[in-house]
């Protein structure tokens, strides 16, 4: 199994010009590993939102693409939204971050821990390309693979849990990073 910041180092080494969404426990790891005003750290109190933020960039900014990466506790407070991405094709790449916790709230185990078929539930929404990893050589093999070509896409890496983690704080002021990706995506 890997970490959760082994996974976003894979992650941070192939990502491109894409917009990255984070949420939650990924809020607090992405910034200590890049620092790109396409970086766009959705906290406090987002859980269960960085799929619908990172959709709506998607649709509206298609040309950079926009990876939205949340955790299974906050993907299971929205569920809904992997059925609203495959109903809206977008360059939109979905990174589930599956530690089997609710890691920032107390680390109490999420309804359904390791037994939830996160792969077919995209499926099942119809999201046509869904990938799962459960160790990080072949997720460094085929990231760069997972984020190429058309979207939606959904990517089950299923990292080590972290128990006594707290709420991470953004990087920087809200108003501050919506100019940052304001600028990186040349939007006046």
């Amino acid at each position: 199994m890997m970490t959760q910041r082994e996974a976003l180092e894979a992650l941070v080494a192939v990502r491109g010009e894409r917009v990255v969404v984070t949420t939650m426990t990924s809020g607090g790891i992405w910034p200590t590993i890049s620092d790109s005003p396409l970086d766009f750290a959705y906290l406090p109190s987002s859980m269960g939102q960085g799929i619908s933020l990172g959709l709506g960039i998607a649709l509206a900014q298609p040309r950079n693409g926009v990876i939205a990466i949340m955790g299974d506790g906050s993907l299971l407070m929205n569920l809904g939204a992997i059925v609203t991405v495959a109903s809206h094709p977008a360059p939109l790449y979905v990174l589930l971050l599956d530690n089997g916790l609710f890691e920032v709230t107390g680390g109490q185990p999420t309804a359904g821990a390791g037994r939830i078929d996160f792969a077919g539930m995209a499926k099942a929404a119809g999201i046509p390309r869904v990938y799962t990893f459960d160790n990080l050589a072949e997720w460094r093999k085929n990231a760069k693979e997972t984020i190429e070509g058309p979207g939606p896409v959904f990517v089950w890496l299923k990292v080590e849990a972290r128990l006594g983690q707290k709420t991470p704080a953004p990087p920087r002021p809200m108003s501050e990073q919506i100019e940052r990706l304001r600028s990186g995506l040349n939007i006046v």
